[in-house]
């Protein structure tokens, strides 16, 4: 299958799509060094699809996009007799995904999934870069920015109106969002994690008795202390966060 590309994507610059690319490449954790080169032309799949997995995320924030990497299994260092039931593909490129979105802005990343991107790559808007290692390509990066110009032209007719950000969050006040409590974290070795046993004690990044974070979508909005409720843990909250900057 062929897809005529000569048509350019005037979303963003090119530098940011590349940035993102660049970004990606450099945290992938291959056996070989991976240079990501922007494709142009023809796309041809029986050429940029090969051997491996294709993995999809959405992004949303400051701008929105949609994510996809297929990659050849063999390449990524330690995967050799995973067990998909405890670390997947999709896992082993996160760190991936966060990097290339991390150039976007603040944002919340969904998990990454193993799915097709065949309507993701069939779009002019969708920008597609092979993954090339020693001049070899070894899979491809495609990312969709999506136009904000909508929402942007809603935050300016908000803004000459002079309305506060509660105003414009009581639109969307009956939308469930999740709330998260966090009391620390920690980065391991996959064969750390591998090697857990009940009983193990895994050390946080925080002391006794410092506040909990209260993540709204995964963004912080608040502090707060444990307790525990008939049985239930609860959240006390101790502080919470200007608004306008947590929405950033």
């Amino acid at each position: 299958m062929t897809i005529d590309q000569t048509r350019q994507p005037v979303l963003h610059s090119t530098e940011l799509y590349v940035s993102a690319a660049e970004a990606l490449a450099s945290v992938l954790p291959t056996t070989r060094t991976l240079a990501a080169r922007i494709h142009t032309g023809v796309r041809d799949w029986s050429l940029l699809g090969g051997a491996g997995e294709t993995v999809t995320a959405t992004f949303v924030g400051e701008l929105s996009a949609d994510v996809a990497v297929h990659i050849d299994g063999s390449l990524l260092a330690g995967t050799e007799g995973m067990d998909a039931s405890l670390v997947s593909i999709a896992d082993v490129l996160r760190p991936a995904f966060e990097a290339a979105t991390g150039v976007l802005g603040t944002g919340v990343l969904s998990p990454a999934t193993a799915a097709t991107a065949e309507a993701l790559l069939d779009d002019h808007e969708t920008v597609v870069f092979a993954l090339e290692a020693e001049g070899t390509i070894a899979g491809w990066f495609g990312l969709r920015i999506r136009d904000h110009a909508g929402r942007d032209a809603t935050v300016a007719e908000t803004r000459e109106t002079g309305n506060d950000v509660g105003s414009r969050l009581g639109r969307i006040n009956n939308v469930e969002m999740a709330l998260t409590v966090e009391i620390g974290r920690t980065r391991m070795a996959v064969r750390d994690v591998l090697n857990l046993e009940p009983g193990a004690v895994v050390e946080l990044d925080r002391s006794a008795g410092a506040p909990a974070d209260v993540l709204l979508n995964g963004r912080l909005i608040a502090h707060g202390e444990v307790v525990v409720m008939d049985q239930d843990y609860g959240i006390r909250i101790t502080q919470i966060l200007d608004v306008a900057e947590g929405l950033g």
